[in-house]
């Protein structure tokens, strides 16, 4: 494409010399003119050396740094309700099935709309979307602590996952489009070791704050300000660090230049080099798009229609090529493997405290003996039903046992320890490698987490079936390489809303299996994410390699 609209200014500078052949005196002008045109198109480069000219230094790592706090913003705002809910329960007057509603209520948040933010990032901007809904989330984090019962504490967090959701798939666009084809993935997945960090830490703030005894009366509002509540606030502040740092961070320059800002992208590019260290000023000269097609072109003039037909019907036009021939397996494949992976590290997972608790407490009670995993829960669950009906709350402890918080950080440990190694394979080893050994490994714990029946075995077992959450990133990080620029914040959104999807179902019919079909939910969650692991091999190749290829054919053949 780039070559043939340079053919034919070629060819209208030529028809123009042929027509002003006149002794008129503005032939001149109109001559350097047309030159000059030529000249900078055949001078042009694409966005990804202009990236590379800009190199590789303190503003990518800033960029690193914030995304991989959003992402841990994200684990922090939707996660902790599974720490704060045992010990909630009183004061919100929870059942167990307001719990399952409590646990999937944020995702509902993202769910419903995942398919706007993505739409107004491919549109409007990545930076407007991001920086705005951040703080908006931390601003109803603490509002919600203040809830007094359990109807507003669900509108409440039903409206935070709505703003979470903003940032949390508009953020994996917004860092890749600040790296080359070269450091994308490496970057993405040092962003989630970050993250990985941040979720190690949710244990630690977890127990230094929820299992303190204190509590401040507010009899103006009724209610009694408990460390529970403060843990609400505490796990909603890496947002509100994000939302200021947005502002002084730029829009993505592959964004800007999608939408033919050609002097806004080269002012990004400029701080970019500036930042890393470049001493002189960088000379960028007109910048071309890798993915720049006339139906990009068309998309670019129906987006300045007004009203609500034309916003909606916009927003279908952004969704539709998703789903059309050349991107429907793609999406087809990440968005399946989105909804498993969400089923077990969002939706077992918000029962990962409930039986790790049951387990260590039958340890403890049982020293020396061993029972299976799912006979512990049944056990459990007997128990519960001798002592207290489905309406009744009896008992209301004020603390965690020990030993959750000892799995939970064994658990985070072991996930920084396998970031960390990824992102040094990242680029050496393909992610649908990475994606297929993690699945295949953590299904199989899964399952012989419920066949073994050495208890402390099991318990490990357990804990690594949820490492294959770490195949969220990887997936995220081979997601942006599938889909050109106007198209891949959409995607994101469209993936993680079917992965959210996962996690509503998986929070609720796990709570409804887990007591009389433990096993039930194993079988089904492992022998899906194992079907999944076959799926990731029919992913195509990356459209950025594709693309970079293209072009670089098309020069050569049109110097």
């Amino acid at each position: 494409m780039t070559s043939s609209k340079i053919n034919e200014t070629k060819n209208a500078s030529d028809d123009g010399a042929s027509e002003n052949l006149l002794p008129i005196q503005t032939s001149n002008d109109s001559t350097k003119t047309t030159n000059g045109k030529l000249k900078a198109l055949e001078e042009a480069i694409t966005f990804s050396e202009a990236l590379e000219r800009t190199g590789y230094g303190k503003f990518n790592y800033l960029v690193i740094i914030v995304a991989g706090l959003i992402l841990a913003n994200v684990l922090l705002e939707t996660s902790a309700v599974a720490f704060y809910m045992p010990v909630a329960h009183c004061d919100l007057e929870l059942t167990n099935f307001r719990k399952g509603l409590l646990s999937a209520i944020g995702y509902v948040g993202m769910i419903i709309s995942s398919h706007l933010w993505g739409f107004l990032a491919d549109t409007k901007g990545r930076k407007r979307v991001i920086k705005p809904t951040l703080i908006a989330g931390f601003v109803v984090t603490v509002i919600s602590s203040f809830a007094m019962d359990f109807w507003t504490m669900l509108c409440l967090r039903l409206i935070n996952g709505i703003f979470v959701s903003g940032a949390s798939a508009t953020v994996y666009a917004y860092i890749s489009e600040f790296h080359t084809d070269r450091t994308r993935s490496k970057a993405m997945m040092i962003a989630s070791f970050i993250f990985a960090i941040g979720a190690m830490f949710m244990p630690f703030l977890s127990f230094a704050v929820i299992n303190r005894e204190w509590s401040l009366p507010l009899p103006f509002m009724g209610l009694v300000y408990k460390p529970w509540r403060l843990f609400v606030v505490v796990c909603g502040i890496p947002g509100l660090v994000c939302g200021i740092a947005m502002y002084f961070l730029p829009e993505s320059p592959k964004f800007l230049l999608s939408i033919n800002k050609q002097e806004e992208t080269k002012e990004v590019l400029q701080k970019m080099y500036k930042v890393n260290g470049g001493k002189e000023k960088l000379v960028i000269p007109h910048l071309l798009s890798e993915e720049d097609t006339d139906e990009d072109v068309e998309s670019s003039k129906n987006k300045k229609s007004y009203g609500i037909l034309s916003f909606l019907q916009t927003m279908w036009n952004q969704t539709v090529p998703l789903f059309q021939r050349k991107y429907l397996r793609s999406t087809t494949i990440v968005c399946i493997t989105q909804f498993w992976l969400y089923v077990i590290t969002n939706g077992l997972y918000m029962w990962f405290p409930y039986i790790i608790n049951a387990m260590g407490e039958f340890m403890k009670n049982n020293p020396g003996k061993n029972e299976y995993l799912c006979e512990i829960v049944y056990y459990k669950n007997e128990h519960l039903n001798e002592n207290v009906d489905n309406s009744t709350i009896i008992d209301c402890p004020d603390k965690l046992e020990n030993t959750t918080y000892m799995y939970s950080l064994l658990m985070e440990i072991i996930y920084v320890s396998t970031y960390a190694v990824i992102t040094v394979i990242i680029n050496r080893v393909s992610k649908k490698c990475i994606m297929v050994i993690m699945i295949l490994t953590c299904s199989s714990c899964g399952l012989a987490a419920i066949w073994l029946p050495y208890t402390s075995i099991s318990a490990i077992l357990y804990v690594l079936l949820f490492l294959v959450g770490i195949s969220i990133n990887v997936l995220g990080a081979a997601t942006v390489d599938l889909y050109p620029t106007k198209l891949r914040a959409m995607a994101m959104c469209v993936s993680l809303m079917m992965g959210r999807i996962g996690s509503v179902v998986g929070t609720n019919i796990v709570g409804a299996l887990i007591a009389d079909s433990c096993e039930m939910t194993f079988y089904i969650s492992c022998f899906a994410m194992l079907s999944c692991a076959i799926l990731i091999l029919f992913l195509p190749r990356s459209i950025t390699t594709e693309t970079t290829a293209t072009t670089k054919a098309t020069t050569q053949e049109n110097p």
